[in-house]
Parts: structure tokens; C-alpha cells; sequence
């Protein structure tokens, strides 16, 4: 027993030394993207924020926290039947926005795969009147708009299965206690041979070139499980990459979710909702504004970091009007200004005059709120400000709800430059060099190249 023991372990030793022995994926593309949709969509979406006659709480978990036994949750599913649903308008829709990627929820933590899984019944497919793979459909829209199609999988909950314990934010805080009690009696193990594993295979398998894994939720993975998952993956498609939700330093780039805050991380994205939750709920009314969103989009990539915004479809497959509505906002920004967010890189300076959100953001708490179901820690002002952006020979000057004709840039003091231009505009800027900055004058119609007060100056260099 022992001889056998002591072999597994040295397997497993020998799966971790080979994964650190592989060479890591090309991030090229995803530094460039800059900018992707994130897709929160399962029977949760049917349910749409209601329960036995009351608005649920939890939002997209509110199986947690109704306490609704699996069997009861199941028969959700003989109700879904989301008939709209139309690949090419989703996948269109976020390249419209400027979109560059999108991550796809295949299974969220009620364990529901959102695609045709062998391995689990519980399943879309088989379970539902849809009877139909939207994963299959969306990986043909995405291949035919040349759009990266990304794979969320939460990984450490599962509330259907009987073998996933949790310890966030305490022992079984986040464990179906109701349906299976004895939490110590739960083997992590058992459920990841039995359905992660089986589930990741066939993801990477069957639809094509995936260009992440986004897990969620690594909770109570071991390193060696954690290395497994990741030699799995490279093994199945080696230019896949991961997030750092695998667990155990697996990952190649960071998660800030429902904040603004880089933290000095060399790779990283930023997981934001437009309105208060993550899934589709009727009752949500709290939508960030086109500004604000152009804001944060700005926040992340001048500090080196990826956007990655959620949209949460109905039960009937589509986006909501007011999500549309935004998508479509941005994405007219984007055709003007997307040169100053895609394919960029970080200035020498982030920002100037931006010290009011900077302490905003410093300040934000969650007062109590569970952080990973309804919560929203990202800044609302609207005060003027300078983020800087650059590629090539060009810096890019963005300027966020703006309303001065004439102002000085301090943090292009001393730069060389050979011409300044306003994005959307044929006017001249008016510009010089001072001992200060460069004092710049915009054109007296400034304020019609964009619907938002967010205006982009192409600063190109000598």
C-alpha cells in the first residue's frame, strides 16, 4: 500500500515538474484585445431574479441562497426553452462594441452545463426543450467573425454534486448543505475525476480553438490537482490559456472582479457587470451608464489590463434592451476612438487629475455584502480627467468627460512631438510646447465627434 502511494505521488510530482518544464502560451493576443464580453447565462436566466412568488435573493445563486434542493432547481430546466437565441447576433453584437473575445459560462456553480455534455446529463441538451448546443452555435459565429472564444467553468462549487466541499467564507459557506449535509464527508477528489476532468476534456475537444479557460472559484483544489488540470489543458490545445482562478499559481493573468484595481499586475483583467447582477434578473434597474462604462474601459487599459463585460441573457436567448443599448453606445465610441485602447501599450505616465477617483476607488468597501454574488466596487464619478495610452510612435490622450475647450497636458513635458490630432474630427488642434506641458486648444466644435464627453487626442512623436 505504501509502494503504492508512493508512486502516485511521484506521478503527480513528475505532472507538476512538466507543466513548469512547458513553455507558457503566447499572451500576444490577449494584451492586445483589450477588450471582451463576458457571457453569465444558465437556468438562472429563466428564473430571471424570482422565487416561489418573491423576488429571490443572490441573484444568478440564488439556488444557494433559497436553499433549493437539486431536484427542485431541476425543474427549471423543463421551462427553458430559449427560442430567440441566435449565435451570430451575440457574437456580431460584441464585435460591433469593438470586442475582441468572449467568455462563454459553460457551467456556473448550480453545475448546469450550458452546452451537450456526455459526461453530466444536467445539461441543456438533454434536459431542456431547447435541445439544442448553444456552445456548438457559438463557436461557429465566433470562427466566422474571428472572434477568440474564451470558456468559463467554475470549478470549486458545484451544487448538484455531492463531493464538492467549500470554505469561503467559512467551512461549507459556499457547499450545498441542504441536498448533501455531512460536508467532511465530501471528497473534492471524487467530483474532479468524475465530472471536471471529464467535462474540461470534452470542452477542448469538441468546438475548436479555445483561447482561455476562465475558471471561477478554485476554493479547495489541491496544487497537485491544480497542476493536473493545467498539463490537461496544454495537452489538449497548447496555446490555450488560463486564468489564475485554477488555483495554486497555475494561471497566466490575474482577475480584478467588479473593481478597478491593477495592483501593479503585470497581467491581468478586469470582470465588470454593466447593471447589478452577474446573470439575466428582471429586477435589476441599477445599469451603468455608456460614460461610465467608457470610463472603466479606459482605467483598465491605461493600467496595462484587459475589460472583460458581462451581459446576462434572458431565458428567451437574447440581450436585454438596455444592455443592447449600451453595447451599441460603446461600440460607436469604439469606431472612433478604438485605436486608443486595441493593441496598445501602457504610457510612461497612466493618468493626471484623476486623484478624486483614485481615492474612490481606495474607498470602496463591501460593507458587509458577499462579494462574489450582488456587489459592485467600481467608482461613479463622472469628473474630468487625462489617461494616456500609447502604440507605435503615438501616445493617445483620452479625455474623460471633458468639457474645456483649451488646457495643458503636464505629463508631456519635454516630449518631441510632431503633430496633434483630435480622433473624429478634420479641424486642427491648436498645440505648443511650454515649460509646463503642452497647452492644447481644440477645435470650437469639439464636443460633436462623440455622443459621450470622451474625446481621444493622437499625439504622434518625432
Amino acid at each position: 500500500m505504501k509502494k503504492t502511494t508512493s508512486i502516485f505521488v511521484l506521478l503527480l510530482l513528475c505532472g507538476v515538474f512538466t507543466f513548469a518544464q512547458t513553455a507558457k502560451p503566447d499572451m500576444t493576443w490577449f494584451k492586445d484585445a483589450k477588450f471582451g464580453l463576458f457571457l453569465h447565462w444558465g437556468l438562472y436566466a429563466e428564473a430571471a431574479g424570482d422565487w416561489n412568488g418573491h423576488a429571490s435573493k443572490g441573484g444568478e445563486h440564488f439556488m444557494l441562497y433559497e436553499r433549493i434542493p437539486v431536484k427542485t432547481y431541476t425543474t427549471i430546466a423543463k421551462k427553458f426553452n430559449p427560442s430567440q437565441f441566435n449565435a451570430e447576433k451575440w457574437v456580431k453584437q460584441a464585435k460591433d462594441a469593438g470586442m475582441k473575445y468572449i467568455v462563454y459560462t459553460t457551467k456556473h456553480h448550480d453545475g448546469f452545463a450550458m452546452y451537450n455534455s456526455a459526461a453530466s446529463d444536467y445539461n441543456i441538451y438533454k434536459l431542456t426543450p431547447f435541445h439544442r448546443d448553444p456552445l456548438a452555435e457559438l463557436a461557429a459565429a465566433c470562427k466566422k467573425y474571428d472572434i477568440k472564444l474564451c470558456l468559463y467553468y467554475s470549478l470549486g462549487r458545484d451544487w448538484e454534486d455531492p463531493d464538492v466541499p467549500t470554505n469561503w467564507p467559512v467551512k461549507a459557506g459556499r457547499s450545498n448543505t441542504w441536498d448533501f449535509p455531512d460536508e467532511d464527508a465530501k471528497v473534492f477528489n471524487r467530483y474532479f475525476e468524475r465530472k471536471v476532468k471529464p467535462q474540461i476534456k470534452e470542452l477542448l475537444s469538441n468546438y475548436g480553438p479555445i483561447a482561455v479557460m476562465w475558471f471561477d472559484t478554485p476554493e479547495l483544489i489541491s496544487k497537485n490537482e491544480s497542476a493536473e488540470l493545467r498539463s490537461l489543458i496544454s495537452g489538449l490545445q497548447p496555446n490555450c490559456l488560463v486564468n489564475n482562478r485554477i488555483g495554486n499559481g497555475f494561471g497566466d493573468f490575474d482577475i480584478s472582479e467588479q473593481k478597478l484595481n491593477a495592483a501593479a499586475k503585470k497581467n491581468w483583467e478586469a470582470c465588470l457587470t454593466i447593471g447589478k447582477n452577474w446573470g439575466y434578473n428582471r429586477h435589476d434597474s441599477t445599469w451603468k451608464s455608456s460614460e461610465t462604462l467608457i470610463r472603466n474601459l479606459i482605467n483598465v487599459v491605461a493600467n496595462n489590463g484587459n475589460l472583460l463585460l458581462n451581459v446576462g441573457p434572458t431565458g428567451k436567448g437574447i440581450f436585454p434592451d438596455w444592455a443592447v443599448a449600451r453595447l451599441d453606445s460603446v461600440g460607436d465610441w469604439m469606431k472612433t476612438n478604438g485605436q486608443a485602447i486595441t493593441g496598445t501599450h501602457p504610457y510612461t505616465v497612466t493618468a493626471e487629475g484623476n486623484e478624486k477617483e483614485n481615492n474612490a476607488i481606495k474607498n470602496i468597501k463591501a460593507e458587509g455584502k458577499m462579494i462574489d454574488a450582488v456587489y459592485d466596487g467600481t467608482p461613479k464619478l463622472l469628473d474630468p480627467d487625462i489617461f494616456f495610452t500609447a502604440k507605435d510612435k503615438n501616445v493617445y490622450v483620452l479625455l474623460r468627460s471633458w468639457d474645456k475647450k483649451q488646457f495643458d497636458i503636464k505629463s508631456l513635458k519635454g516630449v518631441s512631438i510632431s503633430s496633434v490630432a483630435l480622433l473624429g474630427s478634420k479641424e486642427k488642434v491648436t498645440w505648443k510646447s511650454t515649460d509646463s506641458g503642452v497647452s492644447v486648444t481644440l477645435p470650437a466644435n469639439f464636443k460633436k465627434v462623440s455622443k459621450i464627453p470622451v474625446y481621444t487626442l493622437k499625439v504622434s512623436l518625432k
